[in-house]
């Protein structure tokens, strides 16, 4: 397969009504000419073109790596746009694909199969078309008696009679590289816009007698534009109901689709079990027999086999098999823990190493730790990581037990199988096996009641 493709991305998007690039605009975890660009490269595109307009450094930026880049400076219209990346296509022989970056429901499988028709006919240009049910502001698919395209004509230029066709053009073509960019150049803004249209060049081929065709869209869902955060967030539900069905259909139960959110790369395994109000987001991968939610947000994380996690935030961490977390813990990036460790209420962690069967069940703070195999933080304990100007490490071997309420002021080491006094605040190294404890002594005030009643 010859396939180039070329994405038009100048636009600025007034309607959204952001700084933001329009295409830079993200739906399930990924920006919308991300979503675009992978639709093509599964649909195994080898050669891909994003011409950029405005705030073409930040969309530069997004592809790098992914797709050539040619600068539309003035925005003169779609067949302009595709005239600027004459001179990375120039000695390209083989078929190329239009489409714009702002239509990220587009599916792989569609643009294969535009392709597909487009070199079994023989066509020097092939159109995508949809029937939707308000053509409003889209351009009209013209044919004539045979069934066969005789023009597209704009929103704007169209006659009465014309603005009542149902069937659109989705803007996305299908081109044989052969003449296209010398036919690009005999194009003349005749159009109350005064631009250079695409749709001209279908109408300049059929009068010329060259073959052109028209290929409808089953699902006018796919090529779906975005112009607006109402249609962001319309877009986005479709994506995420694509989404989950797929994860449902793949083993994994989704208690209601409605109230679960999940970004397109996110990976779930086998029975896996998803409650109401859960975020899982960006490169997140969830093993098989967890339960994930209600009230959890997971974002670029990695979970294993039989994890539990409940109403907690999880970020950038990683968790070995049948962990348990939650409820209403946090854990931040770095955190590494392995198999069968427990974080519980209230507890936060942060670049931290747990061992293997350790456990922080409630109301403690660790940052900066390396704890071992089998240890025990008690209730309020609290690694004291941070001086003021530099984070200090904490290290606890394997076995040790942390009494509740005890301040670990790093850096500071506590031995195998040590153990720290509740309510301690441990400044000094605790050797393995000894107990480190560090109180004032108590000292009681009898009658101490009566005395205040009497003053």
């Amino acid at each position: 397969m010859n396939l180039a493709t070329v994405i038009l991305a100048a636009g600025k998007g007034t309607r959204m009504k952001s700084k933001l690039p329009k295409v830079l605009h993200k739906i399930c975890g990924d920006t919308m000419i991300s979503h675009v660009i992978n639709a093509v490269a599964a649909a195994g595109v080898k050669k891909t073109i994003v011409v950029v307009g405005h705030g073409a450094d930040r969309v530069t930026s997004e592809v790098a790596g992914r797709a050539q880049v040619a600068l539309q400076e003035e925005q003169l219209g779609t067949a302009h746009a595709l005239m600027q990346a004459a001179p990375y296509l120039s000695s390209f022989q083989g078929e190329i694909l239009v489409l714009c970056g702002d239509t990220p429901l587009i599916e792989a499988s569609t643009l294969l199969d535009l392709y597909h028709s487009h070199t079994e006919a023989g066509s020097d240009a092939t159109v995508l078309t949809a029937t939707v049910a308000d053509p409003a502001g889209y351009g009209r698919v013209v044919r004539n008696d045979r069934g066969d395209l005789v023009k597209i004509v704009e929103q704007k230029d169209a006659a009465p009679e014309e603005k009542q066709i149902r069937e659109i053009n989705t803007g996305i073509y299908c081109f044989a590289a052969a003449g296209l960019f010398e036919a690009l150049n005999r194009l003349a803004p005749n159009n109350a816009q005064g631009e250079y249209y695409l749709t001209d060049i279908l109408e300049m081929y059929i009068s010329e007698g060259r073959r052109v065709g028209a290929v409808r869209l089953d699902d006018p869902i796919e090529i779906m534009g975005i112009n607006d955060r109402v249609q962001l967030a319309e877009a986005e539900k479709h994506m995420r109901g694509r989404i989950l069905n797929e994860l449902m259909l793949s083993g994994v139960t989704i208690i209601d689709p409605l109230s679960t959110f999940v970004d397109k790369q996110v990976r779930v395994g086998r029975d896996t079990v998803i409650y109401p109000f859960t975020f899982i987001e960006g490169d997140t991968i969830i093993g098989e027999d967890c339960v994930i939610g209600p009230n959890t947000r997971l974002i670029n994380s990695v979970v294993g086999n039989g994890v539990s996690i409940q109403n907690s935030l999880v970020t950038e961490s990683s968790m070995g098999d049948l962990c348990s977390i939650g409820p209403f813990a946090y854990l931040r990036p770095g955190t590494e823990l392995a198999r069968g460790v427990k974080v519980g209420n209230f507890s936060e962690i942060k670049k931290s190493t747990i061992g293997e069967g350790s456990k922080v069940p409630h109301l403690s703070y660790v940052g900066d730790a390396t704890i071992g195999r089998n240890v025990n933080i008690g209730a309020g304990t609290i690694t004291c990581n941070y001086d003021g100007h530099n984070k200090w490490p904490t290290r606890i071997g394997d076995g040790a037990f942390i009494g509740s309420n005890t301040n670990l002021v790093a850096p500071v080491n506590i031995g195998a199988g040590a153990v720290t006094g509740a309510g301690s605040t441990i400044t000094k190294d605790v050797p393995a096996g000894a107990l480190g404890v560090e109180r004032a002594k108590q000292k009681n005030v009898l009658n101490w009641a009566d005395r205040e009643k009497d003053k």
